[in-house]
């Protein structure tokens, strides 16, 4: 009787059947339409195909993220990590900044991932979620100044004791410290783990939330310097920033450190 029904529908009808099927009730939709060969009926199957294979794939890989950090808790024998990552160390203007993210590992946000894997829109929707759903985050800025007097390394390990300080002080037991990279030994409960952003769900988040910030914080210099395009390179070395040092000379939120080419000219 059902497939019977489903022959009689519209091909645009099938569609939004289909674009609404999970993986629970496709099979029985499939095996209802085997027998129509409408040339948009089939093509809306395999549509429907491709995407749940999608969705099945990204609902794996975020549970090998979870799995991965529960199982790094427990060998820690700790009840809440960290997670931290940066976000600008290479540019010549703007701030490092470090995100920090305690999750509640109970209850996954979806789309975690490395925040150079998705689109600004997706960075902005997850931010948010972040921010209200995570048992505690934070954001550690590190001025142009700073790292022209200290230098990188010194402005990192700054930053991301700083950013334990801060959440510690919020009366949670960090139990472990996880960093996206090679070992900086800031913190006995440090561990590190290579391209951690795309393992690890704290890690993801922290990289999520450090980016936004910064980005925005850069559009609002877009404002002050105009001159520049902070808003569209973010103070990264592009030709069209170089160029613009070159006619405008530095501000003061560029990095003189980095900016040894530029023979140190100011307009500020």
């Amino acid at each position: 009787m059902y497939h019977l029904v489903m022959a009689e529908l519209k091909i645009s009808d099938i569609r939004r059947i289909l674009a609404d099927a999970d993986a629970q009730s496709f099979p029985a939709i499939e095996r209802s339409l085997k027998a129509d060969t409408r040339k948009g009926v089939v093509a809306a199957l395999e549509a429907a195909r491709r995407r749940l294979a999608r969705e099945a794939e990204e609902a794996a890989r975020m549970e090998d993220m979870y799995a991965f950090e529960r199982r790094c808790l427990d060998e820690a024998q700790a009840e809440f990590a960290i997670g931290l990552d940066e976000v600008g160390r290479g540019p010549l203007a703007g701030p490092l900044t470090i995100g920090a993210v305690v999750l509640d590992l109970a209850r996954p946000i979806e789309g975690l991932n490395d925040s150079k894997q998705l689109s600004e829109a997706r960075r902005e929707e997850l931010a948010a979620i972040i921010k209200d759903e995570a048992i505690a985050w934070d954001i550690v800025h590190v001025e142009p100044e700073f790292i022209d007097l200290n230098g990188m390394s010194a402005s990192l390990r700054h930053a991301f004791t700083s950013a334990i300080t801060h959440i510690e002080a919020k009366g949670i037991k960090i139990g472990l410290v996880l960093l996206d990279g090679n070992p900086m030994h800031l913190d006995d409960r440090e561990l590190n783990i290579i391209k951690g952003d795309a393992k690890c769900p704290s890690i993801a988040a922290a990289s999520i939330i450090a980016k936004v910030e910064r980005d925005n914080l850069m559009k609002e210099e877009a404002l002050r310097f105009p001159q520049y395009g902070f808003d569209i390179h973010k103070g990264y070395g592009t030709k069209v920033h170089r160029d613009a040092i070159r006619e405008h000379g530095l501000c003061e939120i560029h990095r003189r450190s980095f900016c040894s080419e530029f023979n140190q000219q100011s307009l500020f």
